[in-house]
């Protein structure tokens, strides 16, 4: 599927929208498979415009390098950030993103991604965006007291509910499925006349397990996955309260999440 919108809607300064066309372009002729996510997936898919700041290419693990090497062939500048996640490529002062998995390490970027995606136009380049199932996992553990994604995974089940691909939604979300059931019930008390996007079988296994787990013995360990949604708000958890952490970043660290 084809889907073309007027990118002058996002409103990039225009050195930015001359450096993202080239990029889209170059990206195009490396022959690498990637996708565009972000704000430019939420709009294709809802209709939504806001102002973006770079671009998020998102692309498998193995691939990033690839990627950083035909740029720097071509004389930008490349740095890789984070190993576990994500690359930037520059231009001067302008740059976009590169990322390989979510920042919390919870859904690597696989070939599953690759399965189903749309095509938009966008800077005067075509680009295949992430699917609506993947663009909902990167966006669920996006919340924290200056950033939380909820909208957008509410506005993309409601706007494209029968092309999500509900087991493999399922699947992602196997060791947080608490996560996908909170953002499911959210949507629920936002929209109460369109409950049934969601279908019953997910809602009924989801709450199975959570009536199972309401009379399980609390672990032994101390957890707080609190550092999945944001490691900043949750740090006086681990260095002061006693809980193990689950995501391993260092504590100093202060990545805005993707957007």
């Amino acid at each position: 599927m084809s889907q073309a919108y007027d990118a002058s809607a996002f409103e990039p300064p225009p050195d930015a929208e001359a450096f993202y066309a080239k990029s889209l372009e170059l990206l195009g002729e490396c022959g690498v498979p990637f996708l565009l996510s972000g704000t430019y997936a939420v709009c294709a898919y809802t209709g939504i415009v806001r102002p973006t700041k770079d671009l998020d290419v998102f692309c498998k693990a193995g691939d990033f390098p690839k990627i950083l090497a035909c740029f720097q062939a071509h004389g930008y500048r490349t740095e890789v950030e984070d190993e576990r996640w994500i690359a930037k490529v520059f231009e001067g002062e302008r740059f976009f993103d590169v990322i390989f998995a979510m920042s919390n390490g919870a859904a690597p970027v696989t070939d599953a991604w690759f399965e189903g995606n749309d095509t938009i136009e966008v800077y005067g380049a075509k680009a295949k965006i992430t699917a609506p199932t993947e663009l909902i996992v990167s966006k669920m553990f996006i919340q924290d007291r200056y950033r939380y994604d909820g909208a957008d995974v509410a506005h993309v089940l409601l706007r494209q509910s029968d092309r999500i691909e509900w087991r493999r939604l399922m699947s992602y979300m196997e060791p947080h499925w608490e996560v996908l059931l909170i953002h499911l019930l959210n949507f629920r008390f936002i929209y109460p006349t369109e409950r049934d996007k969601v279908p019953a079988w997910v809602m009924r296994e989801l709450i199975e397990r959570l009536t199972a787990q309401v009379t399980l013995p609390a672990a032994r360990v101390k957890v707080c996955r609190g550092r999945l949604f944001s490691p900043r708000d949750y740090v006086i958890d681990i260095t002061e309260w006693g809980f193990a952490d689950v995501v391993g970043k260092g504590l100093e660290e202060r990545h805005d999440p993707i957007d």
